[in-house]
């Protein structure tokens, strides 16, 4: 392999592994909006994620600890929004930023807390992390991919993937049918709050090998930036996330580089070029892009 194809594939590695947190955010929040529930506490539930899967590691030392406390922990913040939402009919956009303001503010008070590192978790190492497997990836990474393709498959073609389009298209077309338009969209937050647990756990356990005040940095706006960009279907989804990961991947190769006749770049310009594609995608290049009828309206019970 020449250095040239040899570098781009390394890129392209890259660009998967460093976009798999948003692939697993932007998935979560395609279930949960397909189901009629707006979700825009994605990054609170990444960040909520993170933490709970670097302390469960730390303390016991195996990273499926970690993996399942992190999990559980974005379950548990879906599921509250999930009350809130659909049993309250309660603000759906002010419970989206409840979850990433408390997210935000009670991790790093733990983390002190706990540790006593100014909110850092300890570095993890060995069975308390996930290890690269094949081309830089790990097996987190892997998972993603096949979520997308799960996601692809069930909302395209089985019956629960019926109910959900309908539940946030006609919700009260499917109750009079008889399906409970509550279950389906429980569901639906369910697995919108283990999905964006494997996102928060790939960041903490693969990528970063421990938890840091903030650091999902922006990744779960970035998912809704590509859900939005993707129109709720998974393949453009994945697309869109790759997308992302490439330019992150592409950003940090950058840092340092001295441009002919323009010199070196400050860190902080590199940093933003994610989030200036971000804005980019949704000013010029979106389209119209309209989201499920019923999407953030509480089903009205007759």
């Amino acid at each position: 392999m020449t250095p040239d194809v040899e570098a781009i594939v390394s890129l392209f590695a890259s660009a998967s592994r460093l976009g798999a947190p948003v692939l697993c955010a932007c998935l979560a929040g395609l279930w949960s909006e397909r189901a009629g529930i707006v979700d825009i506490g994605l990054e609170g539930k990444l960040l909520a994620s993170a933490f709970a899967g670097a302390a469960a590691a730390s303390l016991a030392g195996s990273a499926l600890a970690g993996l399942a406390a992190a999990l559980a922990a974005s379950l548990g913040l879906a599921l509250i929004h999930g009350f809130a939402s659909i049993d309250r009919r309660g603000d759906q956009i002010v419970c989206g930023m409840a979850i990433n303001m408390i997210a935000a503010g009670a991790t790093a008070l733990a983390g002190a807390a706990m540790f006593g590192e100014g909110g850092r978790t300890p570095a993890l190492s060995g069975a308390a992390r996930f290890e690269p497997l094949v081309a830089g990836q790990d097996a987190l990474a892997f998972a993603a991919l096949g979520c997308a393709a799960a996601t692809a498959f069930v909302v395209a073609r089985t019956r629960f993937g019926l109910r959900l389009r309908a539940a946030g298209e006609h919700p009260g077309a499917l109750e009079a049918a008889g399906v409970s338009v509550r279950r389906v969209r429980y569901g639906a937050v369910a697995i919108c709050g283990l999905m964006c647990g494997l996102g928060g756990a790939d960041m903490a356990l693969a990528q970063a090998a421990g938890f840091l005040p903030g650091m999902s940095a922006g990744k779960g706006f970035i998912a809704l930036a590509a859900l939005v960009f993707a129109k709720w279907r998974p393949g453009p989804a994945l697309l869109a996330c790759l997308a992302f990961g490439l330019v992150e991947a592409s950003a940090i190769r950058l840092q340092g580089y001295v441009f002919p006749g323009v010199g070196a770049v400050p860190v902080q310009a590199i940093q933003a070029l994610p989030y200036l594609l971000t804005v980019v995608l949704l000013a010029g290049f979106i389209g119209r892009a309209t989201p499920p009828a019923a999407s953030g309206v509480p089903l009205e019970r007759k």
